[in-house]
């Protein structure tokens, strides 16, 4: 049903104000810094990867779409509209994750123990990279900003048991207690 007399642009306005409003309340916990902020990577179409795909070529990777990247880039405004302090952005060495980053935030670091273990190749690594990640989290001082953690589902599942959508956020403490989650899509 069309409304008759209102003009798109107000529509499209309310609908972001709205967005808006419903992304600040779900970022209390990490306006008070401190937090571990887990993000799926943004929409890229498929599952897994492609066999024989080489994580330093992206051509044989499963990328961001369009969507994907608009996305990406609507995750960094939300941290720039709700003021989110950031220490660090730590993104997975998958090239999927890297553009989300990139995108969403510019300046990120790769860290390994953030990559998938999604495939029978990588699977084997879960355990090892979960200790590592752990313990970087435990040692990291955000002095009261977050530690931004740009991943894949199977590692936000293993922290924290949740299986979050593409470009889903999900806020924690530093023992991976999910405090807050936003959908981006």
């Amino acid at each position: 049903m069309r409304i008759k007399n209102v003009p798109r642009l107000l529509i499209f306005l309310l609908l972001v104000f709205s967005n808006n409003l419903h992304a600040n309340s779900n970022w209390s916990p990490a306006l008070e810094g401190n937090k571990i902020i887990l993000i799926r990577h943004a929409l890229a179409p498929g599952s897994g990867d492609p066999d024989g795909f080489n994580i330093k070529d992206c051509t044989t990777q499963r990328n961001l779409d369009e969507k994907g990247i608009f996305q990406a880039k609507k995750i960094g405004k939300l941290f720039i509209d709700n003021q989110i302090p950031i220490d660090k952005v730590l993104s997975s060495q998958w090239c999927r994750c890297k553009d989300t980053a990139l995108y969403a935030f510019k300046d990120f670091k790769e860290f390994s123990a953030l990559n998938s273990t999604f495939s029978a190749r990588f699977s084997r690594n879960e355990s090892k990279q979960a200790k590592k990640l752990r313990r970087y989290v435990k040692k990291w001082d955000g002095k009261g900003k977050n530690l931004v953690l740009v991943t894949h589902y199977v590692i936000i599942r293993a922290m924290t048991g949740r299986a979050p959508n593409s470009g889903e956020i999900v806020i924690t403490d530093k023992n991976f207690k999910i405090l807050s989650t936003i959908k981006t899509n």
